[in-house]
């Protein structure tokens, strides 16, 4: 019989600190329930103390789900513990996940202690969570660069404070393979009582070796892995879901198996990427748009005459549906729902899908045929009509030799106003118009096109940041017209603006 690896996913949590990726409570429910559809055994759903957003995040998250545990962040502070009891109230399976940092580095420079301090807080912080749950998991910040022997120490002392999981983080990504593999031997083979615990890996890819640390970690014992959909997360990002749980399925020769429905994962991607407005890269393992796709001649002929030549996985096998339905501007309403359901975008609401085919059939005029990023992109677009400020017209006039001008309306809370201005190139003018009529001293700070799919024909979609009374805002845009999309984006900033 198979060992069991519990799957700990952190994509609501670690995932959402990417900057620009903050999700809404009704978003968050949203990737919740794909998280359950998906078969992870432990959504952590935020750090409840951080925020209002966060703390009425978890509760609502916990309504929502059934079987999954719902985690809870903390420090190892009592008033941490307390919020995230408070927040977990409703959850059907419920943790505490409370740690502190064990390397050197940050017991002299974080927290200016010394070990036995630090020893000893970690165990106050576990039983005071254990009065609340009866699953209580401890992380040992950056314990990556943590001494072993110290590390095996601490592990010892939560696990007999009442420690159920204990979290061995690569924070920094620091790691090589071969010595984070080590680092769990050595807790396996020294920590009394080791076997009253699960051991879980949590892998930064700031050497790109997240992934491959944390299969070492489950190889020499550790039998949860705390990872991301599509590896999103801080600087670098985290060890991802889909590569972790497809290295186990095709590798037969390592007997360790997932609740993973693996169907369920290109899916999953696809719907936490639009959410969070972070493209996955084309080339990205197991989910990327090239993952099974072959342009070299002796590849192509390879896979025709067996996908085994060239493909290790079958792509159905991940959720691609290479039979999948051509939307265009023939297809009907219920096409439009069936593709939406099979990303797990469920829309009852008739009014909401009359407004998206009606968007879908104006993107369906302007292309030979509407691209999965297309149809995500457009389910979220209706959010738009609820903005204070919205694009009500935008004329360009640019080219070579040609002075680039910009006439804008806006339609802001119900009332019309326009404006024109010159610049220096089309974007510039447009933004420039803009301001003549938000007079607000904005900067614009960043701005990035981002192609989402093939084609001349296809959406762009525009990332900005734009600073404002001191503070940055992120906006995003889509459309095949990739100045209006820039617009756009600068409207979706300043709608986020505070009043």
């Amino acid at each position: 019989m198979s060992d069991r690896l519990y799957i700990f996913d952190t994509t609501l949590r670690d995932g959402e600190q990417v900057p620009g990726c903050q999700l809404n409570t009704v978003e968050k429910i949203q990737v919740a329930k794909a998280l359950e559809a998906l078969g992870v055994d432990v959504i952590e759903a935020g750090f409840p103390i951080s925020s209002p957003g966060d703390f009425h995040s978890v509760i609502e998250i916990s309504k929502a789900v059934t079987w999954p545990v719902i985690c809870a962040l903390t420090r190892a502070v009592e008033r941490d513990i307390d919020v995230a009891a408070d927040a977990l109230r409703y959850a059907k399976h419920k943790r505490i996940h409370t740690g502190i940092g064990t390397s050197d580095e940050h017991i002299k420079y974080k927290f200016n202690s010394n070990r036995e301090a630090i020893l000893e807080q970690a165990v106050r912080a576990v039983e005071y969570a254990r009065r609340f749950v009866d699953d209580v998991e401890f992380y040992a910040e950056d314990a990556g660069r943590t001494d072993n022997e110290y590390l095996a120490r601490i592990v010892e002392a939560v696990i007999k404070a009442g420690a159920t999981v204990v979290n061995i983080p690569d924070t920094t990504g620091y790691c090589l393979p071969e010595e984070f593999g080590g680092k769990i031997r050595y807790l396996m083979e020294h920590v009394d009582g080791i076997d009253r615990a699960i051991i879980s890996t949590h892998c930064h890819n700031d050497l790109g070796l997240a992934t491959a640390n944390t299969l070492e970690g489950v190889l020499n014992g550790a039998r949860q892995v705390e990872v991301t959909i599509n590896g999103i997360g801080e600087r670098a990002g985290n060890t991802s879901l889909e590569e972790i749980a497809m290295i186990l399925r095709c590798h037969k020769g390592i007997d360790i198996d997932t609740n993973i429905n693996t169907q369920r994962l290109y899916p999953t991607s696809r719907l936490v990427s639009s959410l969070m407005n972070m493209p996955v890269q084309p080339n990205k393992a197991i989910v990327g748009r090239n993952a099974f796709a072959h342009s070299s001649g002796i590849h192509q002929d390879g896979v025709l005459k067996n996908a085994h030549t060239y493909e290790i996985m079958d792509p159905r096998d991940v959720g691609i549906d290479l039979d999948s339905i051509v939307l265009t501007a023939r297809s009907g309403r219920a096409a439009l729902k069936h593709r939406l359901h099979a990303y797990g975008v469920e829309v009852s609401d008739e009014k909401k899908v009359d407004k998206i085919y009606e968007k879908f059939l104006q993107l369906a005029d302007l292309k030979k045929e509407v691209s999965d990023a297309d149809i995500l992109m457009l389910a979220g677009a209706d959010t738009a009509d609820q903005h204070a400020v919205k694009l009500d017209f935008l004329q360009v006039s640019s080219g070579k030799g040609v002075k680039n001008v910009a006439a804008i309306g806006l339609d802001i809370s119900g009332q019309k106003f326009e404006a024109a201005s010159s610049g220096n190139g089309p974007v510039d003018a447009a933004i420039k118009a803009l301001k003549r009529i938000i007079m607000k001293q904005m900067t614009l700070k960043e701005f990035t096109i981002q192609a989402i799919s093939k084609g001349s024909d296809d959406v762009g979609k525009v990332h900005m940041q734009v600073e404002y009374d001191g503070r940055l805002y992120y906006g995003f845009g889509a459309n095949t017209d990739i100045v209006t999309a820039s617009v756009e984006a600068y409207i979706d900033c300043i709608n986020k603006f505070k009043q």
